[in-house]
């Protein structure tokens, strides 16, 4: 029995008309699309005033790790800069290091940050903690070289969108379990946060095509936890299992109401809450998976990126976010 649903936001709905959506992702359509999900950077900077350093970090097991350093054009000298470390969605299947990078270049814009953003290694190809140990590699390398940089290690954030909001509060988890580095703030955009996919939300938006489907979260998870699926799976990876999400830097989270990953949202922003943290939580009525990065041109996505660019001008100009 299909579920009663949020309704989609109006312009959202109108917009999506024009797209092609999905049932579910397998391994044939990961295999069709992979091609088509790499983001043409010369194309995202055109017209954009920044200098880009394309580096490589090793792994925990010594593969290299691409990642692109982006700053204001001639923008070393003076007081160092805020760095986004960015980390990109995809279900952690598809993407790379240029993916959604378009929201983090608006705290660039805004802020004269320094985005750093990571190409972890991608599922099915690798699994378990590989990928969020990889985020994790190239977050610690960025704080390391925090001087070369010219960024202030007191305002490091760590930010991401959809599989990278997972990623992201797993490498914060990570961050906290081993004292380093040091976080100013996390930001988790319609995170990808719980591999159980058991929530009212991704049961009503599941049996039927849409920009991100249970079925589709469900094919990922596996891709991601592999064949050993009888083992206890790490908090690193799957962060609504962490026990303790105390002593968390100051969070924002966001997502729609008419998505798959709303509850596991909602629901992570609570645990802050009765741990004692600081988090700022927005569930934007009527919102779609990730509508304000596949359609940023809508009433609801100017109003989502408005309000977390603002939230994180507070932090930045603050010291809420060392508490």
């Amino acid at each position: 029995m299909t579920l009663p649903r949020p309704d989609l936001d109006p312009d959202l709905r109108a917009l999506l008309a024009d797209l092609p959506l999905v049932a579910r992702l397998d391994a044939d359509v990961l295999e069709q699309i992979r091609p088509y999900a790499t983001t043409p950077v010369e194309t995202l900077l055109d017209g954009v005033s920044v200098d880009r350093q394309e580096i490589t970090v090793p792994a925990a097991d010594g593969t290299p790790i691409p990642l692109a350093v982006l700053r204001p054009a001639g923008s070393s000298d003076g007081a160092p800069a805020p760095c986004v470390y960015w980390i990109h969605g995809g279900g952690m299947v598809l993407g790379d290091r240029y993916a959604q990078l378009d929201i983090p270049l608006e705290w660039l814009d805004r802020f004269g940050a320094v985005v750093v953003s990571v190409d972890y290694r991608l599922a099915p190809e690798v699994t378990g903690t590989t990928l969020v140990e990889d985020c994790y590699q190239g977050l610690l390398w960025t704080a390391t070289h925090a001087a070369d940089l010219h960024i202030d290690p007191a305002r490091l954030v760590v930010a991401g969108a959809s599989a990278g909001g997972g990623l992201a509060a797993g490498v914060t988890l990570m961050a906290r379990d081993l004292g380093t580095p040091p976080i100013a703030a996390q930001v988790l955009i319609g995170p990808m946060l719980d591999h159980r996919n058991d929530t009212t939300s991704s049961r009503q938006y599941s049996g039927g095509p849409g920009v991100w489907t249970g079925e589709s979260n469900e094919f990922c998870w596996r891709c991601v936890l592999g064949e050993e699926t009888d083992r206890p799976v790490p908090a690193y990876v799957s962060p609504a299992l962490a026990d303790d999400l105390g002593g968390l830097p100051t969070t924002y989270v966001d997502a729609g109401s008419a998505e798959v990953f709303r509850d596991e949202s909602v629901d992570y922003a609570s645990r802050i809450w009765a741990a004692g943290g600081q988090a700022e939580l927005h569930v934007w009525a009527g919102g779609c998976h990730g509508f304000d990065a596949i359609l940023p041109q809508a009433a609801i996505s100017t109003t989502a990126r408005r309000t977390r660019t603002d939230w994180l001008a507070r932090v930045l100009s603050s010291d809420e976010g060392n508490h």
